[in-house]
């Protein structure tokens, strides 16, 4: 099964980073988001990637171009005329990546559109470029086989960094609270979805999130996988530091035994 990848977004709450580099290169403990999303489909057996490439997508080209290189060690023989580079323990994922350009100003349904052409007419899954999460994506592809519909999409409770206001009909505070509870739940990307999906795509100007999922949702046909554990986007400067200290710590949780998986 494919695995999608949106990255063509500007990432402008990050643009700190992303006025140099797109979203998806933005680096975690070195290495750019897109590996850290594309290892976690891997520890489960998918390894077939296309990725929707948008601003700066020609820096992705040249990233995956360059993928090998900068994962090996070299011998590089200038002493020749002809020159040669010999590659050493090469460290390479059995990998094999398509990049799409889908445009600069395309929303997020014009790219997963434009990337028809590259699924095929298999199952496929789909998930944004700037979130990770220790969901178990074999269990993920499960559920949705067993419920027969055209669309799942993977529910997670929101991180909060504020506490909660819960006020009343006339403008008062009756509490705070910390957290925004169990029974709120947001749609953190990992679809796993049926070729039918792409006839509720319309143009380049369709965001994904807006008439394609509420027209499903209103058919019956989107259903949600629960996760309860790990879900992080970056977002903001706020949450590439939390993920950057959680790398830090040794053992981040969307990418348990961290040192089998450098």
């Amino acid at each position: 099964m494919k695995t999608v990848i949106l990255a063509g977004g500007r990432g402008t709450r990050l643009e700190e980073e992303t006025v140099i580099t797109p979203k998806p290169l933005v680096t975690i403990g070195g290495m750019p988001m897109l590996w850290h999303i594309m290892k976690g489909y891997s520890r489960y057996g998918f390894n077939d990637f296309i990725i929707c490439l948008g601003y700066k997508g020609y820096m992705i080209k040249e990233y995956f171009a360059n993928y090998r290189l900068h994962r090996s060690n070299l011998t590089i023989d200038l002493s020749k005329a002809e020159g040669g580079v010999q590659v050493h323990e090469v460290r390479s994922e059995p990998w094999k990546v398509t990049l799409v350009d889908t445009g600069a100003e395309t929303q997020t349904g014009g790219r997963i559109r434009r990337a028809r052409p590259y699924v095929g007419d298999e199952p496929f899954m789909l998930t944004y470029g700037d979130g990770v999460s220790d969901v178990d994506i074999g269990a993920l592809v499960a559920y949705h086989r067993s419920h027969r519909q055209p669309a799942t999409l993977t529910g997670v409770h929101p991180p909060s960094r504020f506490g909660l206001l819960d006020i009343d009909a006339e403008e008062r505070v009756r509490r705070f609270r910390e957290k925004p509870g169990a029974e709120v739940w947001i749609n953190a990307g990992f679809f796993v979805l049926e070729p039918e999906t792409f006839d509720y795509l319309g143009d380049d100007g369709m965001p994904w999130e807006r008439d394609p999922l509420e027209t499903l949702a209103a058919e019956g046909k989107l259903k949600v996988y629960k996760h309860d554990g790990f879900w992080q986007c970056m977002d903001t400067i706020h949450d590439k530091r939390k993920l950057e200290g959680l790398w830090a710590a040794g053992n981040p949780p969307w990418l348990p035994d961290r040192g089998a998986w450098e």
